[in-house]
């Protein structure tokens, strides 16, 4: 009976994997605020080691999440005074960079911004096409979304934002 099962020993078939990433920041007095590479005219910025861009952190750890590749505070420690003040975005490209020598290539990304203010969608195509340069992804592959907490908690008080991430990747596998 003929094998017509979905491997070919022959060829390599994608494998996809996905990582989920999260970052919070507290708001600290004078603006600008980075977020998702953009910088938002607000009389707040987020308090932070780098520059504090929460969507740059959450999408960095979700990429090297999705492959076993450690996280943000690993790759870039706050300990190192090189980090200090760093910009976040060229912390995602060279993950992004760490995971592609490993194989892998960033497939899409999808984002929560958990904030009462700023309202993220007047923002949002800028963060889009921000990120998708540093994934070197189509910004159609990235989604940005924003909720507010409804007023509950520290986030709903307006003391400062949280985000979550998730990342998909593929890497080549050889079928056997």
């Amino acid at each position: 009976m003929k094998d017509s099962g979905s491997r070919q020993s022959s060829s390599s078939t994608p494998l996809y994997r996905t990582g989920i990433g999260y970052d919070s920041h507290r708001f600290a007095p004078g603006g600008p605020l980075i977020l998702g590479g953009v910088s938002i005219e607000f009389d707040a910025h987020l308090h932070g080691h780098s520059d504090g861009d929460a969507v740059a952190h959450a999408v960095t750890d979700a990429v090297l999440g999705a492959c076993a590749a450690g996280d943000i505070g690993a790759m870039f420690p706050d300990t190192d005074p090189e980090n200090s003040g760093r910009d976040s975005m060229d912390m995602l490209r060279r993950a992004v960079g760490h995971v592609n020598q490993k194989g892998t290539t960033v497939v899409n990304v999808d984002i929560t911004v958990v904030a009462e203010y700023p309202h993220i969608g007047p923002y949002r195509a800028d963060m889009c096409l921000a990120l998708s340069r540093a994934l070197s992804i189509p910004a159609e592959r990235v989604s940005i979304k924003g909720k507010t907490n409804e007023g509950m908690g520290w986030i709903g008080h307006g003391e400062g934002i949280a985000c979550i991430a998730v990342a998909t990747v593929a890497t080549e596998e050889s079928g056997t």
